[in-house]
């Protein structure tokens, strides 16, 4: 248990100027012989889904679904990379604060537009389980239009979270 004021390892970790070793993280989170993706420049940017373990593309999924929500969910950024390692490796992560902290972010976000659609958002919804669940508890009537993620079971896992060739790869 944090005292307050205390940060967990992660948020230690993260603040350092040394803080996570991207070599030990793509060796974790990578199946062998795939790395992160890379801007021209050679900076770690990204893992691509086709690159990440079962484990990892099972917290990915997780973290992008519950924890962080993001709709874009074919690679996990260097940020989300060091937090899966965390979590792997058994640092102390202070869930709690990472979703308040989201929370407030996707409060301040200005809308965006889809840039086909101006009448279509270009944003994830931000835990949209609570916000329907909250709706609810004070009476609003919900009918949601979008179907909420499945539970991450063994079979959603099987289906959804296994290593794939990736493009151009020997079979």
């Amino acid at each position: 248990m944090l005292e307050e004021g205390q940060e967990c390892e992660y948020s230690q970790r993260r603040n350092r100027a040394d803080g996570f070793d991207e070599e030990a993280i793509a060796q974790l989170l990578c199946i062998p012989g795939q790395d992160f993706a890379r801007t021209a420049a050679g900076r770690r940017v990204r893992i691509m889904y086709t690159s990440m373990t079962t484990l990892t593309q099972t917290w990915m999924t997780l973290l992008l679904s519950n924890i962080l929500p993001s709709d874009h969910n074919s690679d996990l950024p260097l940020p989300e990379c060091q937090l899966v390692y965390a979590i792997l490796t058994r640092m102390s992560v202070h869930v709690a604060q990472l979703i308040a902290d989201t929370i407030y972010l996707f409060a301040g976000m200005p809308p965006t537009r889809h840039p086909l659609d101006p009448d279509k958002s270009n944003r994830a919804i931000g835990f949209p389980a609570l916000i329907t669940g909250l709706c609810q508890s004070f009476g609003v009537p919900v009918t949601p239009s979008k179907v909420i993620r499945p539970p991450i079971t063994r079979a959603f896992i099987e289906k959804y979270c296994t290593p794939r060739q990736a493009q151009g790869g020997a079979p």
